[in-house]
């Protein structure tokens, strides 16, 4: 008997008009648990049916460590969808983050199986998921952010950091997860003994980070529970002071969540400041960056005039163009820092 092969069969353009005709409200939230995981292809078979009723969207993968999960979920299903999580030994009572703010975050549902959840590429013999980095309160981590011995890293990529981070976060100047512990191992050299603070978008990259840096020596490492997302709920919800400036990066179609109106970041075009990531409209670009609302207009959501002129050509001729690699506009002109692709970017 030939195997059912579960994927959306549907366009994109046919996906975000459906997306954009809903009548109700969505609920976008995430989710992570390392845990051993077997038969990945009948649990991922399972769960895309079961989620594709409930309408869910997201970005979802599993592997044999684990699961790591973005989503966003129909506001009259969530019961559905909360009681569906429990019906799983894998998803019991699994802590869900809700996103900062609403938008239309997904248009389909991806259930990938991987070989990690987390893009690190290190070695088994590099970590032990057994012992991790304590968990710290929003109220805790903002005490110890005050202490001058405490070392607070950033456990994202660059292009994330630079339109938000913590105040005097030491930010790894990478673009990639799978050069971030080595980078992070580096820069925090001759401080093994030091507090070294955590952080990152929803906790799961630094549930990994934290265990590879005990076993690299670290004698005292924390991270802060829930990442950024939760943080800035229980700010708010407990009335303290945020010590996360700018915006959140998120890896959904919004870009970004807001938690402090401060613009830390520029236009990569003309300078000016600015935090909006866009993708280029170039559909032979895709790349990330940011630009001004001033760029916007004058180039066309594009990262620049190579790609908007390029976008400007009737399909057939971007479609012949695009069979020839040396017509294809070179991507990030506008920056010497090569950006990479939206649909590349790392899944946290």
């Amino acid at each position: 008997m030939k195997k059912e092969i579960l994927y959306n069969k549907k366009s994109r353009e046919l996906l975000l008009k459906e997306l954009q005709e809903e009548s109700f409200k969505r609920i976008t939230g995430s989710f992570y648990r390392y845990r051993t995981i077997k038969d990945l292809e009948k649990f991922r078979d399972i769960l895309y049916k079961e989620w594709s009723a409930l309408k869910i969207y997201g970005r979802i993968y599993i592997s044999e460590e684990g699961i790591n999960a973005q989503f966003s979920c129909p506001e009259q299903n969530w019961e559905f969808f909360q009681n569906n999580l429990e019906s799983h030994n894998n998803l019991k009572e699994i802590p869900i983050k809700i996103a900062i703010e609403d938008g239309e975050s997904f248009y389909k549902l991806t259930i990938k199986i991987k070989d990690e959840i987390v893009a690190y590429g290190i070695s088994n013999d590099d970590y032990d998921m057994q012992v991790t980095g304590d968990h710290l309160s929003a109220k805790v981590f903002n005490e110890k952010l005050n202490d001058e011995n405490s070392l607070v890293v950033d456990m994202r990529n660059y292009y994330e950091s630079e339109v938000g981070h913590f105040e005097n976060a030491i930010v790894p100047d990478v673009d990639t997860s799978r050069d971030l512990l080595p980078e992070v191992k580096k820069l925090l050299k001759g401080h093994e003994e030091d507090e070294i603070l955590l952080y990152c978008t929803g906790g799961i990259r630094c549930e990994k980070a934290s265990s590879y840096l005990i076993k690299s020596g670290f004698q005292n490492v924390n991270q802060l529970e829930g990442g950024i997302i939760q943080y800035v709920r229980d700010i708010k919800k407990e009335s303290l002071d945020s010590k996360f400036i700018g915006k959140n990066f998120v890896f959904d179609a919004r870009l970004s969540e807001r938690v402090t109106e401060d613009i830390l970041s520029f236009c990569h075009q003309c300078s000016e400041p600015a935090d909006q990531h866009l993708d280029c409209g170039n559909d032979a670009c895709h790349i990330l960056f940011i630009q001004c609302e001033k760029c916007n207009l004058k180039y066309k959501g594009c990262c620049s005039k190579e790609c908007q002129d390029f976008s400007s050509l009737p399909i057939e001729e971007q479609r012949v163009l695009r069979k020839d690699p040396k017509k294809i506009v070179s991507k990030a002109r506008y920056s010497s820092r090569v950006k990479p692709k939206l649909n590349e970017l790392d899944y946290l």
